[in-house]
């Protein structure tokens, strides 16, 4: 009789697996030393910019560019070593070493990636952070400037008004910390959107980094590559740099408000309304009403930005928004760049310091956010259904309602010029947003997950359908990700890839295809490469 128990298939599978797990922590640590030996012969200065495990300074580096408190704790995946670049030249060295030795590279650039892609990953991986790469120059008689990935939205601007007094901008995003690189590969915009469309629909020209190592422009990149890096996540395609775009002109004084609303003071109704003229009113003019609960009522916070003064502003509101009595008193007129400062949310004073903007010293915490686009108003009775899932959150649970208009510029432009495809046809953006204190993030996570989560289920009905359409900015991982282990079919990745890029994912698709096959760029929600033998289109 044979001892079985010593035999058995059990048995057998669990020290096959101790083998299999003691050879693959020798062999991790031989491609480790390996990549270290890789980039001291490819680089003589890459030294200065890498962090390790071991290094002292490796923690406070890897927290200083995570913005979103959530993937700042202990149990998240930490890289193996983290590169803040001075030179193209140290970003070459990384991506040939990574590609060598079995590393992912995840790219940052601010830090606010809403899933954390820009900072975690399952696999082992390195970290890029382009923090340094942030130099930012300004050509007013061309209305021009190159500005590299890791300079903020808000740096970005304040340069802008420095140089040009106050007569030049670019359309970005509200949040003056957020990164250009993201930003701006995502499509990027703000509240200049209808009178400029979006960030990317402004970019002539990038330097990048592609999968062989190469520094590449728009010249030699190509048309499609450069058409896909514009909206299409640049972090699919390579390592974009620095990117050249052309200025907006600005008035030297714009007008803004912001005007609250209780239930009691007709908040719905006056919602109810902008629906209907928020895509409409005159291009110069972005009304975008904030929605939450303030104790036991609910409060329609409208904000606004206009290009001009208050009192063409009141004459634009009298004749298109006479519901919401804005006064003269309710406006107050500023450059265009304190405009970022007011639009972001700190208290204005007599005179705004915008120093704010030159630096990166914002507060952080733990935030999460998901994106919807409607084609058509809401039924001013469905508000009530929002409202009582706010009444039914625990009173520490903040959420909040951004209701983001369209029309103008963003809806001139066809859906197919960059991959950044929500053009005609939606009415605005509806943006669910939650962020929280200090409090224990599990518990607090949790709280504010169920609420988005069930608001998002409850405008169902509402929404853009086939698909329910979303922002790439606003990374949403529960609409669908990449496989973790092997292929990721064409078919498998268009169910969240329609929804962010619609019929322009399959062209992105054909680039993926053509710069990176092997798909070194990946992450749970890249772009893949089409494979002849695994996909059928």
């Amino acid at each position: 009789m044979k001892p079985h128990g010593l035999f058995c298939p059990n048995i057998l599978s669990f020290i096959s697996s101790l083998l299999l797990l003691s050879h693959g922590v020798a062999l991790a640590a031989e491609n480790h030393e390996n990549f270290l030996k890789c980039l001291s012969l490819q680089s003589d200065t890459i030294s200065k910019v890498l962090y390790t495990q071991s290094n002292a300074s490796y923690s406070s580096v890897l927290k200083a560019s995570i913005q979103n408190l959530i993937f700042s704790t202990p149990a998240n995946p930490k890289p193996l070593f983290i590169i803040t670049p001075f030179h193209v030249s140290e970003i070459q060295a990384a991506v040939t070493c990574s590609k060598r030795n079995g590393l992912q590279i995840r790219v940052r650039s601010g830090g606010h990636d809403h899933e954390g892609l820009s900072s975690i990953s399952d696999v082992p991986f390195i970290i890029i952070d382009l923090i340094n790469f942030s130099e930012i120059s300004v050509d007013v008689e061309e209305k021009t400037a190159w500005v590299e990935s890791g300079a903020t939205v808000g740096q970005l601007n304040y340069r802008i008004a420095e140089k040009s007094q106050n007569l030049l901008a670019f359309p970005v995003g509200t949040c003056p910390s957020v990164g250009v690189g993201g930003h701006f590969s995502g499509g990027g915009y703000g509240a200049l959107l209808r009178k400029y469309g979006a960030a990317a629909d402004h970019i002539v020209d990038a330097h990048m980094i592609d999968v062989k190592g190469r520094f590449l422009n728009r010249e030699s990149m190509g048309e499609d590559l450069f058409w896909a890096i514009r909206g299409g996540g640049g972090a699919s395609f390579g390592i974009i740099v620095s990117w050249k775009i052309n200025l907006v002109a600005v008035p030297s004084t714009v007008t803004v408000f912001a005007v609250p609303r209780t239930l009691e003071q007709n908040a719905t109704k006056l919602l109810n309304k902008w629906q209907y003229i928020a895509d409409r009113v005159h291009e110069d003019l972005f009304i975008s009403p904030f929605l939450f609960r303030e104790n036991s009522t609910m409060v329609s916070l409208f904000t606004s930005l206009f290009l001009g003064g208050v009192d063409r502003l009141l004459r634009l509101m009298q004749d298109s928004f006479p519901e919401l009595g804005l006064t003269k008193e309710d406006c107050k007129e500023m450059t265009f760049v304190e405009s970022i400062v007011y639009l972001d949310g700190f208290e204005i004073r007599e005179s705004i310091d915008m120093d704010v903007l030159r630096g990166r010293n914002f507060p952080k915490r733990p935030f999460i956010g998901k994106a919807d686009y409607l084609t058509e108003p809401i039924p001013e009775e469905a508000f009530q259904g929002i409202y009582d899932i706010f009444f039914e959150q625990n009173q520490k649970t903040n959420g909040l309602l951004v209701f983001f208009p369209y029309g103008g510029k963003i809806s001139e432009i066809s859906e197919s010029e960059i991959p950044y495809p929500h053009r005609a046809g939606n009415i605005y953006t509806l943006l669910y947003y939650a962020e929280w204190g200090q409090e224990a993030i599990d518990d607090a996570y949790q709280r504010h997950v169920n609420m988005l989560k069930t608001l998002f289920n409850y405008m169902t009905p509402y929404v853009a359908k086939n698909p329910r359409t979303a922002y790439i900015n606003y990374r949403d991982l529960d609409i669908g990700t990449n496989n973790k282990l092997g292929h990721t079919s064409v078919q498998e990745a268009s169910v969240w890839g329609k929804k962010y890029f619609k019929n322009n994912f399959y062209r992105l698709v054909h680039v993926k295809t053509m710069v990176d096959p092997e798909n070194f760029f990946r992450n749970e929600q890249s772009i893949p490469p089409f494979n002849l033998v695994k996909d059928e289109l």
